[in-house]
């Protein structure tokens, strides 16, 4: 019987591609869902034989380990050549974003907040 083995969504193609990979590598049968034409359906990396299971968790786990290590490593790198990316350069690529974000957080802070702050004027 299939047994879903991770969802798919948000997932970069590069890294499904690996996993893809990886599995064929290992003779693991698998079969791919898709979200559909409106995204609602359900993107999942699905077994066939549920008693590889346990093997193919295995093999993620080490594999997200591996790009753990690999993505830090890259960061680290790029931070100690002072290219990582900042706030700073987020500001500066489109700075009208960041001020339409500051202010919707703003606003909801403000929606969030008056009611209690009427209500304690009203009762002192």
């Amino acid at each position: 019987m299939a047994i879903k083995l991770m969802n798919l969504r948000n997932v970069p193609v590069d890294e499904r591609v690996d996993i893809y990979s990886l599995l064929d590598e290992h003779g693991i049968e698998y079969y791919e869902t898709s979200a559909g034409t409106f995204g609602i359906s359900l993107a999942a990396l699905w077994l066939r034989d549920e008693s590889q299971l346990e093997q193919a968790q295995a093999l993620l786990d080490v594999y997200a380990e591996q790009r753990f290590l690999t993505a830090r490593t890259e960061f680290e790198n790029l931070r100690s050549a002072g290219k990582a990316r900042t706030l700073a350069d987020i500001v500066k690529e489109n700075p009208f974003r960041f001020v339409l974000y500051i202010a919707v957080v703003l606003a909801l802070f403000y929606f969030s907040v008056a009611p209690y702050l009427q209500a304690m004027e009203v009762n002192p």
